[in-house]
């Protein structure tokens, strides 16, 4: 198991990270992981999915969003954060999977989706809107 890192950790060792959106195989922004391990696919349970068009955004909630698992270094995990606009888009938290690894996961605020409904299927793209 890769633990998620404390937030200053520069070491070489992998991070784990959890992406559910445009970072997934075939998506847009997959390149950004091109030298990254794929670790599998997993479920993060306490979260809701919203699609927001171009890219989804996960909040905290009663809900499970699945999503692939990538293994990177500290230098990608940054690249990543100014991609995902940390922290004025997204925060990125160390969160438990369902398959009981731990991982980062860039999480939004309620406000941000408060007028887009929830994916219910926890999947992005929603099934059907390949």
């Amino acid at each position: 198991m890769v633990p998620a890192p404390p937030t200053d950790d520069r070491s070489d060792t992998p991070f784990l990270v959890f992406v559910y959106g445009t970072l997934k195989r075939g998506e847009a922004n997959h390149h950004w992981l091109s030298e990254a391990a794929f670790a599998g696919r997993s479920g993060l349970a306490g979260a809701v999915l919203h699609d927001l068009g171009p890219f989804p955004m996960a909040i905290a909630g009663d809900g499970v969003v699945w999503g692939e698992v990538y293994a990177v270094d500290h230098s990608t995990l940054e690249r990543l954060d100014r991609l995902e606009g940390v922290p004025r888009l997204y925060q990125r938290q160390p969160r438990p999977l369902t398959d009981g690894r731990t991982a980062w996961v860039y999480f939004g605020r309620p406000h941000q989706v408060r007028h887009v409904p929830a994916l219910e299927a926890g999947i992005w793209p929603a099934p059907g809107q390949e």
